[in-house]
């Protein structure tokens, strides 16, 4: 039997499958998707397999990852129940892995209607960066669920980036953060590039300062361990030109501006799933 299944390679299922084949192995690696053709072009990309259909995909692995859309849900899960039944009769029980905004695992156990036991549930939220190894991904499991199962969903995923075990309570808020977080700091990537050309800088070079600084704060704040504030304080000279871009970004909003956006994207969250 293979180690994983990936039921829906878009852009994270895909992405999650190339962690997986590099943490596990290709050959220990199967794919799906209802265009075929993807999944065939992927799998022939990384080496692994891609399976006819979605109970094929389900049958040859024990650790299903559903990469589908919140609403593809309830039809997959209720599609799958009566599988995951038979093979729990035969002593082989399938671990499913979602990826879907929004959908708890009692609204999982919910769709899975009488399968007729308790099904190993796992939730996890990554964003885009696991595509480069640079991810942040929130998991969490439906009590019950064996620690040794987590440790090897944890293992799939060891190649994406960090991995952190938190309370499904707020799995909303940690996807309003890192999982929406990505798509607000590419604009201030993009701004700070545009300063810079401003100022005088060729294009080029200037997004490549741009990403290579934010690169390089954030790197400070997860290995200094200090506060944000203290490492910019320890930035901004007295009368300098620190500060005085700083006092710009406050009259901008800036502050104001990414926790709106946070908090928009969490209140979001909460109705995907409903």
């Amino acid at each position: 039997m293979k180690k994983a299944a990936f039921i829906g390679v878009g852009n994270m299922g895909g992405a999650l499958a190339r962690a997986a084949c590099r943490a596990v192995g290709a050959d220990q690696v199967v794919l799906f998707n209802r265009t075929p053709a993807k999944a065939e072009a992927l799998a022939a990309e990384l080496g692994c397999t891609a399976a006819r259909s979605c109970a094929a995909a389900v049958g040859e692995a024990e650790y299903v990852f559903l990469g589908v859309k919140p609403q593809g849900m309830r039809p997959l899960l209720a599609e799958l129940g009566r599988q995951l039944y038979e093979l729990h009769a035969a002593g082989e029980d399938r671990v499913l892995v979602s990826m879907a905004a929004g959908v708890e695992l009692e609204t999982m156990r919910d769709y899975l209607g009488e399968t007729g036991y308790a099904v190993p549930l796992v939730r996890v939220m990554p964003n885009t960066c696991v595509a480069i190894g640079r991810g942040m991904t929130a998991l969490c499991a439906r009590a019950g669920v064996e620690e040794a199962r987590l440790r090897c969903v944890e293992e799939l995923l060891s190649a994406t980036g960090r991995v952190e075990r938190i309370d499904e309570h707020l799995m909303d808020q940690f996807s309003a953060v890192a999982g929406c977080g990505p798509a607000f700091v590419y604009p201030y990537i993009e701004a700070l590039a545009d300063g810079g050309v401003a100022a005088g800088l060729p294009r080029r070079q200037a997004l490549e300062y741009a990403a290579q600084t934010v690169l390089g704060a954030a790197a400070m704040v997860l290995e200094s361990g200090r506060h944000p504030g203290q490492l910019k304080d320890e930035v901004c000279s007295p009368g300098g030109s620190t500060i005085a871009g700083v006092a710009e970004l406050e009259r901008g909003g800036l502050r104001a501006a990414a926790m709106n956006a946070v908090l928009a994207a969490w209140r979001k969250n909460t109705q995907l799933g409903k």
